[in-house]
C-alpha cells in the first residue's frame, strides 16, 4: 500500500490510470508517422492513385489533373496536398502555372516492403505446386487416385 493513500486506494489507481493514458495519448499523437505509413495512406485512395498514374505520363497542371474527376477543384487540391505531404509529387512554378510532377522515391520504399511478401507468397505457391505434382503422380492413368 502506498503511504498516505489508505482508504483512497481506488481513487489513486484511477488517477494513475488516467495519467498513464494521457501520457500514452500525448506520445502517440506527437510522434510523426513513418514515411512508409504516410505513403501507404496516400496510396489508399483511388483518386490519388489515378492522379499518380496520370503524372507517370508526365507533368500536369492542377486543372489538367482535375479534368477527368467529377469532384471540385478544392477536393483535387486536398488530394494533391496529401500526395505532396507523402513526398509523392512536387509542384513547380512556371509563370502562373503550377505543374505537378511525380516523385517516385517513396514508391521504392513501398516496393521494397511488398517485395518481402512477394517472396513469401512465391515460396508458398512453389510448395503448393510441388504438392499438386505429388498428387498427380499418385493418380492412375484413368484419373482415379491410387488406394
Amino acid at each position: 500500500m502506498v503511504a498516505g493513500v489508505g482508504e483512497h486506494w481506488d481513487y489513486y489507481c484511477l488517477l494513475t490510470a488516467i495519467h498513464v493514458r494521457q501520457y500514452i495519448t500525448t506520445v502517440l499523437s506527437t510522434s510523426a508517422p513513418d514515411r512508409l505509413s504516410t505513403t501507404l495512406a496516400a496510396l489508399a485512395d483511388p483518386t490519388r492513385r489515378a492522379i499518380l498514374a496520370r503524372l507517370a505520363v508526365g507533368e500536369a497542371t492542377v486543372s489538367e489533373l482535375a479534368e477527368p474527376f467529377p469532384i471540385s477543384q478544392p477536393a483535387i487540391s486536398r488530394h494533391l496536398k496529401v500526395l505532396a505531404n507523402a513526398g509523392l509529387i512536387t509542384k513547380g512554378r512556371a509563370a502562373q502555372w503550377r505543374p505537378c510532377r511525380l516523385e517516385a522515391t517513396p514508391l521504392r520504399d513501398v516496393a521494397d516492403f511488398v517485395e518481402h511478401y512477394r517472396k513469401f507468397w512465391e515460396a508458398r505457391l512453389d510448395r503448393l505446386g510441388d504438392y499438386l505434382r505429388e498428387l498427380q503422380a499418385q493418380e492412375k492413368p484413368d484419373g482415379r487416385p491410387n488406394k
